[in-house]
């Protein structure tokens, strides 16, 4: 059964990134979206968010949130 398990390889690049942004010393909102590259059997970095800035609860609209989360669609 362990004969069809593919395992893919992460991009050396975003390796780097990861180390850091997991190590980062800014105390703000960010964010690392990561998909699969199927046709290279890699993952590779999406998108990168590194500010979320939201200053009152008023700020937190629909169009906000389609905007600045959109990669959950």
């Amino acid at each position: 059964m362990s004969d069809s398990l593919v395992v893919c390889e992460v991009d050396p690049e975003l390796k780097e990134k990861l180390r850091k942004f997991r190590f980062r010393k800014e105390t703000d909102n960010a964010a690392i979206i990561m998909k699969v590259d199927k046709d290279r059997q890699m993952v590779v970095l999406e998108e990168e968010f590194q500010v979320f800035e939201i200053r009152t609860t008023d700020d937190l609209t629909e169009a906000w949130l389609r905007e600045k989360l959109s990669f959950f669609r």
